[in-house]
């Protein structure tokens, strides 16, 4: 029998068969944030139920923790609320003996960072977290999806989840990308083309030369934002390039494991004859510089593209969708896009904010000076991220240039700490969503590459060229 990668993945970790669309998943890896965890913690107090396997879970504070550039040593959250919420992780992480980077920890960072670069993400592997990112371990050939605070909470006392099995897509991207094009441009593209809920209810998998070309951080871009466009999960099926990513970090395991590992991971493909239920295919030449124009992911268009028309648009409801986004935006349609003058720079986030994101930036930036009047801003994914920037000297770069150099964590990606937008400001951002109100009430997003964010911060208003 024909499997897909994502069959095999579910077959491999499936405990029992509850029903035609349910089945108990068991879980190699639960992460937690201070955001989406208390409650689980409470539940499992209130009936008296202990973490069943500890070294199987991990935690950090990465949502509310401000990142003014400080010492770790001396980084404090000034708000008692979001105080209380690291502090409750750091002690429930304790009594369970589950390891926790917290406030001061040189290690702490967003899970979809750390996670991966410390080798706990490895191919075959089925990883939770509450956090609807999580589809970014499928760059590696893991099975990850966000969870609810209930399904954390099952799954700290039982190791296992009761998963309702998805429908498969494929989307094979073929041809190569044009110099300068990223996988963050390719997926804005696809969400645009398939719309945002265009995935809802699949677990989609990439594949094709495009793929292929991709480096596994650009990998992780691309599943990370899947989920803009309901994904529930993202795969791509490991090749020597998640090998060479995965085994150097792997410092458990002795050689006989690692190569038995390593024979496994290659049979980690779908089947040539493999049935999905839905496929799309995309030509990667054709795709240029994107960047979303409304308050949802698929509201792009090409840098040099105007602003579409809503009254262009058959469906009522996406008619009117698309007029709110403009009122909320400030825009108007026809206007072009390219060149709009921005107020805000922010590079970060578990989309984009990993080593090779920053050496792009600093590649463009090197030299040059933020526009008068525009506050930048580069928030590494990580602690090591930012100690590596800063060895290679970066961080100097950014600095010289006039960017803020900050400390790790989820930052303007989510108005939840002291990074925020004011009402009416407009900012490119590396992130994965320009919701209303997503970066601060009244705040105006604009999603856009590393690349276009460094040429936008040099220039004042956005652009993909120096």
């Amino acid at each position: 029998m024909t499997k897909t990668l994502y069959q095999k993945l579910v077959d491999s970790h499936k405990v029992e068969t509850i029903d035609e669309e349910n089945i108990l998943l068991y879980v190699d890896l639960h992460i937690m944030n201070e955001y989406t965890s208390p409650q689980a913690f409470t539940s499992l107090d209130e009936k008296n139920r202990n973490v069943l396997r500890s070294g199987k879970q991990l935690a950090t504070v990465s949502h509310i923790i401000p990142t003014h550039d400080v010492a770790v040593k001396d980084r404090t959250i000034p708000d008692k609320t979001c105080e209380t919420l690291a502090d409750n992780l750091e002690k429930n992480c304790t009594k369970h003996n589950i390891l926790c980077y917290g406030t001061n920890d040189v290690n702490q960072g967003i899970e979809h960072i750390i996670a991966p670069e410390q080798g706990l993400v490895r191919p075959g592997m089925v990883i939770l977290c509450g956090d609807s990112h999580t589809t970014t371990y499928g760059a590696l050939g893991a099975l990850g999806f966000g969870i609810g605070t209930s399904e954390v909470g099952h799954i700290l006392a039982t190791q296992t989840l009761v998963y309702r099995l998805a429908k498969e897509m494929r989307i094979k991207i073929n041809g190569k990308l044009k110099d300068g094009i990223s996988s963050k441009d390719l997926i804005i593209y696809i969400i645009s083309q398939i719309g945002a809920q265009g995935a809802r209810g699949y677990a989609v998998e990439f594949s094709g030369s495009a793929i292929e070309d991709l480096s596994i951080e650009a990998r992780m871009t691309l599943c990370n934002m899947a989920v803009e466009a309901g994904a529930r999960a993202a795969l791509i099926a490991p090749d020597q390039k998640t090998l060479d990513y995965v085994i150097p970090k792997i410092t458990n395991l002795n050689e006989k494991v690692k190569k038995e590992a390593v024979k496994n991971w290659s049979k980690l493909k779908s089947d040539n004859k493999a049935k999905f239920d839905k496929e799309y295919q995309f030509d990667a030449y054709n795709i240029s510089s994107f960047v979303t124009w409304g308050t949802s992911p698929d509201q792009a268009i090409a840098l040099d593209d105007n602003i579409p028309d809503p009254n262009n648009i058959e469906d009522d409801r996406e008619r009117n969708t698309a007029i709110r986004a403009l009122n909320y935006m400030g825009l108007k349609a026809g206007e072009k896009i390219k060149g709009l003058k921005i107020d805000r720079v922010f590079i970060g986030s578990c989309t984009n904010s990993r080593i090779e994101d920053l050496r792009i930036i600093a590649n463009i930036v090197k030299g040059k000076k933020v526009a008068k009047d525009i506050r930048a801003m580069i928030v590494p994914g990580s602690g090591a991220v930012r100690n590596r920037a800063e060895i290679e000297g970066l961080a100097k770069i950014f600095l010289d240039a006039g960017f803020e150099w900050r400390q790790p964590g989820c930052s303007m990606c989510l108005a939840m700490n002291d990074d925020i937008l004011g009402s009416g400001e407009r900012c490119a951002s590396t992130t994965n969503r320009n919701f209303e109100g997503r970066q601060g009430r009244g705040g105006r997003t604009h999603l856009i590459s590393p690349a276009v964010a460094a040429c936008t911060a040099i220039k004042g208003f956005i652009t993909d060229q120096i």
